[in-house]
């Protein structure tokens, strides 16, 4: 059973903003990106579009803290930890941790998604669904010590 991922990216000079630092808005798509790689770990669909059939996971909830600078051309490590798994919805958070030279790591940012399994209805309206059996085999709620601040960050 799943219930955390780590994802890590080199900072592209397209993520940047004039003085060089990533631009807010990056942190939603970093978020994103470990998700993405979460859910297909886990062998579980993040979008399903068979004929007739679309089925997905928006989100009702998303934000982000943020707590320290990242720069072009940095690493970051995106730790995902399932925060929650409900009838029709998990909870994720998220923390965003810049590598440094040293080997440290720097706290950049921590956010939390609610994201909610839904389906498109034949009248073009989003439907809440119950998580089926497998989900709920394959992601499973992180111990309280994977959603603790790690030492020495």
């Amino acid at each position: 059973m799943a219930y955390e991922h780590t994802s890590t990216r080199r900072i592209e000079f397209s993520e940047t903003d004039m003085a060089g630092l990533v631009h807010f808005s990056n942190f939603f798509k970093y978020m994103e990106t470990a998700e993405r790689d979460f859910f297909e770990a886990a062998g579980v669909d993040l979008i399903r579009t068979k004929p007739g059939e679309v089925v997905g996971w928006p989100r009702a909830r998303a934000e982000c803290k943020f707590s320290a600078p990242v720069r072009f051309g940095e690493t970051i490590d995106i730790h995902l930890a399932v925060k929650a798994v409900k009838d029709r919805s998990i909870e994720f958070q998220f923390r965003i941790l810049r590598r440094n030279p040293d080997g440290s790591r720097t706290q950049c940012g921590k956010g939390h998604m609610t994201t909610v399994l839904t389906e498109l209805t034949p009248e073009g309206e989003l439907r809440s669904v119950e998580l089926p059996a497998h989900v709920r085999e394959r992601i499973t709620e992180a111990p309280a010590e994977v959603l603790a601040k790690p030492e020495g960050v």
